[in-house]
């Protein structure tokens, strides 16, 4: 099978990425990298080296897409800090209109396959985690600096405890477990942010 003459190197790692997200990193060969992509052995291994360097590049390409995508969806908007996270959380897991049950996340499937035993992945794992605390840090400190969430709110403990649910969640998602217990989960989290912010008296008629 020779390496086509129009290669595409970005369209390969893309579509690289895809296999090693539904299969994993061990259950992944050479020779399903090379049906995928179609590519010889030899072609691969000249294009990029090994199959441990074309998954750290999937694995980059996977945090500047679908990563950047959930970052971006996260940002604060002018909508109520809770009605933003729950959209967010359902929409991880498929739960939305516009999403479907799929394989989990790239970055949760690798840090449960792999752990830390190898460290470049690792390294990858961890700043894409990072990332999230980031954006959920914002998050809700936007709603403790508005009166949304309660001023004495623990913001690391509440991230943590968020991202520990969002890595519940994706592992659970790629079980394939029921989309409504997920959503449950996910809204008993939300209530344990504390209570939403009283509505103001209404002067008397």
């Amino acid at each position: 099978m020779a390496r086509p003459r129009q290669f595409d190197e970005h369209e390969a790692v893309a579509r690289a990425t895809d296999l090693f997200w539904h299969r994993g990193y061990t259950a992944t060969s050479v020779r399903d990298l090379g049906a995928e992509l179609h590519l010889t052995p030899s072609s691969l291994y000249r294009t990029f080296e090994d199959k441990h360097t074309l998954f750290l590049r999937a694995l980059d390409h996977y945090r500047a897409t679908e990563s950047l995508q959930a970052k971006d969806r996260l940002a604060t908007t002018d909508r109520p800090v809770r009605e933003t996270l729950r959209e967010w959380l359902l929409w991880l897991v498929g739960c939305t209109a516009d999403a479907e049950p799929g394989p989990g996340c790239l970055v949760v499937n690798t840090a449960t396959e792999l752990g830390t035993t190898d460290a470049e992945i690792s390294a990858r794992t961890e700043a894409a985690f990072e990332v999230t605390r980031s954006a959920l840090r914002s998050l809700l400190d936007e709603g403790r600096r508005s009166g949304e969430l309660p001023p004495d709110l623990d913001l690391d403990a509440a991230v943590e405890l968020l991202f520990t649910t969002v890595l519940g969640l994706r592992v659970r998602e790629r079980a394939g477990h029921d989309a409504g217990r997920l959503a449950a989960a996910i809204d008993f989290a939300i209530r344990g942010l504390g209570p939403a912010p009283a509505e103001p008296d209404r002067p008397a008629q």
